[in-house]
């Protein structure tokens, strides 16, 4: 059973004044934790505060926005951070050091 249609059965279940009261308070906590997540930088994967970001983004993600770019103990191409660079640029198939963050893969030739 997919989340919506379980979602949909306990609405269903609920009196019209409550049901649309739950889904106003589930949109707001899902709408400020995607502002909260949108402005937060990951924490040190070693910082307390790692469980808590991840709840965040989590509870964020639920209006089907991808995954941040940027997690605790990962690199920008998701990969585990012990992974070396050049491993994953060779996987990738892209120039050396086009997969550090804030740099676009640099491509060999323009699309045509």
């Amino acid at each position: 059973m997919d989340p919506f249609s379980l979602l949909q059965d306990v609405l269903s279940m609920l009196p019209a004044q409550y049901a649309g009261d739950v889904v106003v308070v589930l949109s707001f906590l899902i709408s400020t934790c995607a502002l909260i997540a949108r402005f937060w930088r990951p924490p040190d994967p070693t910082s307390k505060w790692v469980l808590v970001w991840t709840v965040v983004t989590a509870i964020a993600q639920a209006r089907g926005w991808n995954l941040p770019a940027y997690q605790p103990g990962k690199k920008a191409a998701m990969v585990p951070a012990t992974v070396p660079r050049s491993a994953v640029e060779q996987r990738l198939d892209v120039p050396p050091g086009s997969t550090r963050p804030g740099k676009p893969p640099a491509r060999a030739s323009p699309p045509g």
